[in-house]
């Protein structure tokens, strides 16, 4: 998937560079050019933004000083033509400090930085998420992204982990609610799939591993229409 990112600068010349180099870059969405702090901040706290390239030197109120006002910040690539600010840019852990002005090469190599720190992070927070199942008198704990696929049964529903199926006795509906909704959707009234997990879809059919699982037919636009639309 695609980062989703802004452009903060005040001015035009760089911003207009900065967008060329962003849409030249097929691993980047941008989401909005900012001129200033107050801009980008709005931006921020109404859209998943994942990464900030962020010029320090703006009026009213700094980059940096912006940057550091963020409660929960995005990643961020500082862009400036003053070096002397490169030190206090790594003291926030910036992914890149871009001196302006700076070729698309070196652009790039800010945005593979980027890439792989955002990956690293969505792999570590995929791995601790957890949810918590009641089955056989036994609390299970069971890591998020290792479920393949739930299937309900009457008054209970399995839950498949790796080679693991735990029964539990909830309604389908209530625990699918506690699963992330960018992660698993319903393809079926009895079903619903992890989109990471699933390998092949072959007519009504998808198959994990050795199970294969129905897409009703109420369900199937809105199965296709996800998964094209992220590109699975």
């Amino acid at each position: 998937m695609k980062i989703n990112c802004i452009i903060v600068d005040d001015e035009p010349a760089s911003s207009e560079i900065l967008e060329k180099y962003v849409a030249d870059s097929p691993d980047l969405n941008l989401i909005r050019t900012c001129k200033n702090a107050f801009e980008a901040n709005d931006i921020i706290n109404n859209q998943n933004i994942q990464l900030i390239f962020l010029d320090i030197n703006m009026p009213k109120l700094s980059g940096m000083d912006f940057y550091k006002s963020l409660i929960n910040p995005p990643f961020v690539v500082f862009t400036t033509a003053y070096p002397e600010y490169a030190v206090e840019g790594f003291e926030v852990n910036a992914i890149d400090y871009l001196l302006k002005p700076f070729p698309f090469e070196r652009f790039l190599k800010a945005v593979n930085k980027a890439i792989d720190t955002i990956n690293n992070k969505k792999n570590e927070t995929n791995n601790s998420r957890f949810i918590l199942l009641k089955a056989d008198k036994k609390l299970h704990r069971v890591i998020i992204d290792e479920i393949s696929h739930l299937e309900s049964v009457g008054d209970y529903v399995k839950v498949y982990s790796g080679k693991n199926c735990i029964v539990v006795h909830d309604t389908f509906q209530n625990l699918l609610k506690q699963l992330p909704k960018d992660q698993f959707i319903r393809v079926h009234k009895s079903f619903a799939v992890s989109i990471n997990k699933f390998e092949i879809v072959e007519g009504n059919m998808i198959k994990i591993s050795d199970k294969r699982i129905p897409i009703g037919h109420s369900y199937r636009n809105d199965f296709f229409d996800y998964i094209f639309k992220n590109k699975l």
